[in-house]
C-alpha cells in the first residue's frame, strides 16, 4: 500500500501544473474555478489534475453547494520525504566518491 501511494505521489508531482496547484493550496482552500484561473485551462482539465492529486492523497475535495472546494490532503508529501531521506545518504556517498575520483584525475593530468 505504501509503495503504491508513493508511486502515485511521485507521478502526481511529475506535472508542473499539479505542483503549482499544491503551491496555491498552501495558502488555503480553493475552488476548482479559482485553481483554474492562472493556468488558462478548462475546468475539466483542472478537475483531472485535482483527481490525480486526490488519488495520491495530496489533496482532498469537498462539495459545497455547486462548488468543489480543494485543500491540502493528509499526506502532505511525508511519504515522499521519508523515501528521499532514506536514499539521500547513499547518493551523498556516491557523489563524494565521484568528487574524489575527479579530483584524482585532475591531479593525474596536471602531473
Amino acid at each position: 500500500m505504501v509503495q503504491l501511494l508513493l508511486d502515485r505521489t511521485f507521478a502526481a508531482l511529475a506535472d508542473p501544473t499539479r505542483r503549482e496547484i499544491l503551491v496555491r493550496l498552501t495558502r488555503g482552500p480553493a475552488s476548482i474555478t479559482e485553481l483554474a484561473e492562472p493556468f488558462g485551462i478548462t475546468l475539466t482539465g483542472v478537475k483531472k489534475h485535482v483527481q490525480v492529486l486526490e488519488d495520491a492523497r495530496l489533496v482532498t475535495t469537498e462539495k459545497v453547494g455547486r462548488t468543489r472546494r480543494c485543500r491540502l490532503g493528509p499526506e502532505r508529501l511525508e511519504d515522499a520525504m521519508r523515501w528521499i531521506q532514506m536514499y539521500r545518504q547513499q547518493w551523498e556517498r556516491r557523489l563524494d566518491g565521484l568528487e574524489a575520483y575527479l579530483e584524482q584525475r585532475r591531479k593525474d593530468t596536471e602531473a
